[in-house]
């Protein structure tokens, strides 16, 4: 609110800041932020699912071979769990997560709206920390799968033995420079690059299936090997049901699908209170997408439980993480095959691109709103470069390994369901659906219990979530450490009635009294008032009261609106609601000093206790010790002193 002259930035931080002021638009007021609606038109919800698809059917690049090591000859029956699961459970309830956040917030935004106070805020970190883990899990899953296709190829196998990791760290590298030069996501690449990967893998699931077919003995070696290690059809199904969990890398894409949901075109008469035509769309998009998957997956388990030799499945073997275009080489031929690995690593990459523009929109919508990161967290390229080295890291730890990643992916896949799942359950209880509440309180058990099993068998998932929500934490609790002192009222308005008592003090000098509410009586403001004039030696009673009540002490940035009134027909109240009483005062000192061209002057009375034990009430409550706080701030937002409101103290 002040005006102050900075120096002119460098031209690599003007470079790196590019867009700051634009991406904090839409992200600056109050508990539910949303962004500005966009002004394109949009585009017709199948365009848009490749967006969805680039994420969501790319994993056919390597689910088949982690199914096949997962579950072994089970493979096919787990996988038809999984699919049921699918359709039956994550559809319907992202399908309620569209109607409940039409603007692509999804499910975390759901959870954040029935939560608030400080508990609210941490509860959105650790799934931040799983959305993290998921979606950078996505970026170094693809890029090493992506180099795996590479690697593996006959025509080049040779000549890159050996050089996966670096391979993979390049495809990251690559990644994070489109970023830094500007990313659009262009529905029309993700269209052409999920056509033609669909297209292909239908050939080598059709050639697949005619190969099963015509080799009689397959089925019946598989049959019987199947019988022989786990006896009846009921056993076979209760290890599948025990086992499925580990197949949980088919279930990822819903949660880009809501996020996805803005560009959907809907209908004319859609409005951003009631887009009931993209609501529609989105179910559509969200439906059609689960099942295309769905038939893929059960598909492609089969023929490559069936065809590809055990052995071949396990490190080093050449359908580990790229069983389809195994077959691709094995039933077409290395052009064939070739053509597949080049689709497969396109849409790899693309998948990795999508999951680092979902990051890009994820975090900055709720960091910097919290006060929990930097003023540059808004900027998308000094993002882009700390989730490039976090992604090295990862690669790095994981040797560029698929399987090795496979649990810390499902796991962040997992955990943002289940949320999704327990928010559409709350909003279906809110709003007296009993039969919903039931169904989806069911759904949220079984992906609570998938989860917990996953989190048993591979608790690498769960461990990378851990040091991504404790980073996120931890730095978000320095962030707001470091920008306490900041003025973060994003804006003053003020009803007649403030504006009349400002107007009519603006000819004399201008004198506040800062106070805590408490009767509200007639003794209570007169003993204020002979209070203030003794300790500062001030004449007369031309003072106007400033009552603060504070809201929620945990957001950080947000309007303030004054109102004034007259109270036992004498004393003029200014009364506010802030989430912090120190920066709603030093908001309005500085809003009346610029609109009324005087100097201001606030009055309070010392609180007793201890300093640090009033910072923190000030940190966590917004209360404490305001005078010295609520000068603090004055001088942080206003460095020249000759045109700083005076704070007084007696």
């Amino acid at each position: 609110m002040a005006t102050t002259e900075h120096p002119p930035p460098s031209r690599l931080r003007a470079w790196m800041l590019e867009g700051l002021s634009d991406m904090g638009k839409g992200t600056r007021h109050g508990a539910r932020t949303e962004p500005e609606p966009t002004a394109h038109k949009g585009q017709r919800w199948w365009r848009v699912m490749c967006l969805t698809g680039v994420d969501y059917f790319s994993t056919l690049g390597y689910q088949p071979g982690i199914a096949a090591l997962a579950a072994g000859l089970l493979s096919p029956i787990a996988t038809i769990v999984l699919v049921i699961v699918t359709l039956a459970g994550a559809l319907p309830v992202y399908r309620r997560v569209a109607e409940e956040s039409p603007r692509g917030e999804g499910s975390i935004a759901m959870l954040e709206r029935l939560l608030s106070f400080w508990q609210g805020k941490l509860f959105v970190l650790t799934l931040l920390g799983f959305a993290a883990t998921d979606f950078l899990i996505t970026i170094t899953l693809s890029a090493a799968d992506a180099s795996t296709h590479l690697v593996e190829n006959p025509h080049l196998a040779d000549a890159l033995q050996d050089k996966q990791m670096i391979i993979t760290l390049t495809l990251v590298a690559l990644l994070g420079a489109v970023f830094l030069k500007g990313f659009l996501e262009a529905i029309g690449v993700a269209v052409a690059l999920v056509g033609v990967y669909l297209a292909l893998n239908v050939v080598v699931v059709v050639v697949g299936l005619w190969h099963v077919a015509t080799a009689g003995h397959v089925i019946t070696d598989w049959s019987s090997a199947l019988t022989a290690e786990h006896g009846n059809v009921f056993a076979m199904i209760g290890v599948a049901l025990i086992v499925f969990p580990k197949l949980a890398l088919g279930l990822s894409g819903f949660e880009t699908g809501v996020a996805v949901m803005p560009h959907v075109q809907g209908d004319p008469d859609d409005t951003e209170e009631r887009p009931a035509g993209r609501i529609r769309d989105t179910r559509k998009l969200l439906t059609t997408a689960a099942l295309i998957m769905s038939v893929f997956l059960i598909a492609t388990s089969f023929i490559t439980t069936l065809l590809i030799p055990e052995k071949e499945f396990e490190s080093g073997g050449q359908a580990n993480g790229r069983a389809l275009a195994y077959l691709a080489h094995e039933y077409l031929g290395n052009a064939f095959g070739t053509v597949y690995d080049v689709s497969t690593i396109a849409i790899l990459w693309f998948a990795g691109a999508s999951a680092m523009a979902g990051l890009l929109n994820l975090m900055p919508r709720y960091l910097p709103r919290y006060g929990m990161a930097p003023h540059w967290a808004r900027a998308v390229r000094p993002m882009v470069i700390v989730f490039t080295l976090v992604a090295f890291l990862v690669t790095w730890i994981f040797d560029a390994d698929v399987d090795a990643q496979g649990g810390a992916y499902a796991t962040g896949v997992l955990v943002l369901i289940s949320s999704a799942a327990i928010a559409v359950t709350i909003a279906a209880h809110k709003a007296g659906q009993r039969a919903w509440t039931v169904a989806f309180a069911v759904i949220s058990a079984v992906f609570l219990y998938t989860t917990v099993v996953n989190v048993i068998e591979r608790p690498d998932g769960v461990k990378i979530g851990a040091c991504f929500i404790a980073g996120i934490i931890l730095v978000s609790l320095l962030s707001r450490l470091a920008r306490a002192f900041e003025l973060r009222v994003t804006s003053v308005t003020l009803d007649p009635m403030a504006e009349r008592f400002i107007r009519d003090m603006a000819s004399r000098k201008i004198r506040f009294i800062a106070n805590e509410p408490d009767q509200r009586d007639k003794a209570e403001y007169r003993e204020k008032i002979e209070q203030i004039r003794e300790d500062n030696d001030i004449p007369g009673e031309d003072f106007v009261f400033v009552e603060v009540t504070v809201l929620d002490p945990s957001e950080f940035e947000a309007g303030l609106t004054v109102r004034g009134e007259v109270l036992h027909n004498r004393y003029r109240v200014l009364t506010l609601e802030s989430s912090s009483i120190p920066n709603a005062l030093a908001a309005l000192l500085l809003h009346t000093r610029d609109t009324t061209g005087r100097t201001p002057h606030i009055y309070f009375e010392w609180t007793e206790g201890n300093p640090f034990a009033n910072f923190l009430r000030f940190f966590l409550f917004g209360q404490g010790e305001v005078a010295p706080v609520t000068r603090e701030v004055l001088r942080e937002a206003e460095p020249n002193r000759t045109r700083r409101p005076r704070v007084h103290t007696g």
